[in-house]
């Protein structure tokens, strides 16, 4: 059972946000049976239904979670997870999912399960976002950015246990992309039993600091900007061949990165330097993994505040940029243009979709015209953090500064800390913002309501904090349909209007890279999410 003087002694004596089980030194893997991967920042927690960032997907979604389905990251593909099967109702509006028996969940020092999974967990990890008077709702703060975004709590109409290995979902209206966010990562299921013995233990909150799941592996220790430590789950219910040991080496410098790759101390890193990939294809001792990347980054507008509440404003601000400079001088040629928000990868993408070019004279005239002075100063928040979809935010927001300059227009660029950064960016305080979103499913959905949506402000994902009803009424009816062919219609039109209204102006879908020692292998890039280490091996050298 779960010691609780023993680890929160521990956990204070390190500090009030470390969170930690064992005060040791950083340990040393040797052993053929380990792996250490090279991160660059904290989880904001260890459970993905708080945080829509890549970094806690990374720490958590697939190693200590499963879902109820799961993506083939092969060909996308929406496979059985933790439901072995599933019925859809003539009507669209039920979902029936039959549920595997016998699979265990993580056995812990603080925490030793008496049961397996069950439907009680499901219903407990969809409840626990959707019901705002559940129990453990606001535990952790009441904030589930990406169901909030996506308003999947008031499309839910029940969640109801048929017996222990069948629950049965239904919604009020047919969602042709509800399965695919069953699959995301943020889908986790959670231990109830765990859950019910901390609440009443009055420690709540430790489901999300000291997780317990059925995923392939458990947790054992977090130290702040120092590690994470996971040991396989022995009972896993699916064949893997991934490490006994896992550890995330927490790097925040690309370059450290890099140079601890070269010398083996680690086996695999987050998000290579674009400057580097040449290096790394060039060593034998080094292995770099390449897919077409379901991202796009762009640069949002806080429409919320004047002047940037006026499209002409915004139009203005976006053909005063040079985005084919920003490509090749950022991307370093990694990148394909973005024309809208999905990229080609996607079956909705719109290849004759209208774009801005690059016109300064045009720029300055629409500022006159809307009465923004010479002079005018606005922010440009770059993102502290490397992303696929955005290598060098900081490297982008100079360039867009000089750019402004030529318009009259001042830039002061901020950044803050990662996590911080995130909030203040949900609670509206910039100016405008150099960020990006990558897909956490195959449905084009997955970009067009989570990104720009009235629901999507709240929940922080909507960076732009524009709020359109003819936006989302369309966004709404391709959800009602199944045929892909009237659903990309529908979003063309959509792109028409983003195309009007230009609350923010997407500039690139990026490659996906993969950067690995070369003994390192079934190692696959996820293009819907975070890092999976399940099936990789070393070869012994």
């Amino acid at each position: 059972m779960f010691h609780a003087p023993l680890v929160f002694a521990r956990w204070l004596c390190l500090s009030l946000i470390s969170l930690t089980l064992f005060a040791c030194a950083k340990p040393s893997l040797d052993s053929i049976n380990a792996m250490t991967f090279c991160s660059e920042s904290n989880p904001g927690s260890f459970n993905p239904q708080l945080d829509t960032s890549s970094t806690t997907a990374d720490a958590s979604a697939h190693q200590i979670y499963d879902r109820l389905l799961e993506f083939n990251p092969s060909n996308g593909l929406i496979e059985p997870g933790l439901a072995s099967s599933w019925l859809v109702s003539e009507d669209g509006l039920t979902y029936t999912f039959q549920l595997r028996r016998g699979v265990q969940f993580h056995t812990t020092p603080y925490f030793t399960p008496t049961r397996t999974f069950n439907a009680d967990d499901v219903i407990f990890s969809i409840d626990r976002w959707r019901n705002s008077f559940h129990p453990y709702h606001d535990v952790g703060g009441g904030n589930y950015p990406y169901f909030d975004s996506l308003n999947l709590s008031e499309r839910i109409k029940s969640v109801e246990r048929i017996n222990g290995y069948r629950v049965e979902i239904t919604l009020y209206i047919p969602d042709s992309s509800f399965l695919a966010n069953l699959a995301t990562d943020f889908s986790v299921i959670l231990s109830e039993e765990y859950a019910i013995t901390l609440m009443a233990d009055g420690r709540p909150a430790d489901l999300d600091r000291f997780p317990i799941g059925t995923g392939p592996y458990k947790f054992r220790e977090f130290r702040q900007n120092q590690h994470i430590r996971f040991e396989r789950h022995a009972d896993y219910f699916l064949p893997t061949t991934g490490p006994q040991q896992l550890v995330f080496d927490i790097t925040a410098k690309g370059s450290l990165r890099m140079a601890k790759l070269i010398t083996g101390e680690c086996d695999a890193v987050a998000f290579a330097s674009q400057s580097d990939l040449a290096v790394i294809e060039e060593r034998e001792d080094l292995t770099l993994l390449e897919k077409p990347g379901l991202n796009v980054g762009f640069w949002a507008f806080n429409t919320s505040k004047p002047p940037f509440d006026n499209p002409n404003v915004r139009r203005a601000l976006a053909l005063a940029i040079d985005k084919t400079s920003l490509l090749d001088a950022v991307y370093l040629g990694q990148a394909t243009r973005a024309k809208s928000l999905v990229p080609s990868a996607s079956w909705a993408y719109q290849a004759n979709a209208k774009e801005l070019g690059y016109n300064p004279v045009r720029a300055r005239e629409l500022l006159d015209q809307e009465g923004v002075p010479f002079n005018f100063t606005m922010n440009v928040w770059a993102m502290p953090v490397q992303r696929a979809y955005n290598p060098n935010a900081m490297k982008m927001a100079q360039l867009i500064k000089s750019y402004l300059a030529d318009v009259g227009i001042n830039v002061n660029i901020v950044s803050y800390d990662w996590n911080i950064f995130r909030e203040n960016l949900r609670m509206g305080l910039h100016d405008s913002v150099l960020i990006g979103w990558n897909a956490d499913n195959g449905d084009p959905d997955n970009f067009y309501r989570p990104l720009l949506t009235c629901d999507a402000i709240p929940s922080g994902t909507n960076r732009a904090m524009w709020c359109n009803p003819q936006y989302d009424a369309l966004v709404e009816q391709a959800l009602l349909i199944d045929d892909f062919d009237a659903r990309t219609l529908i979003y063309h039109q959509a792109n028409t209007l983003l195309f009007e209204e230009m609350p923010l102006v997407p500039i690139a879908h990026a490659f996906q890279y993969q950067a690995l020692r070369s003994e390192i292998k079934n190692m696959q890039i996820n293009p819907f999410g975070g890092i999976r280490f399940d099936s990789v091996e070393r070869q012994a050298q």
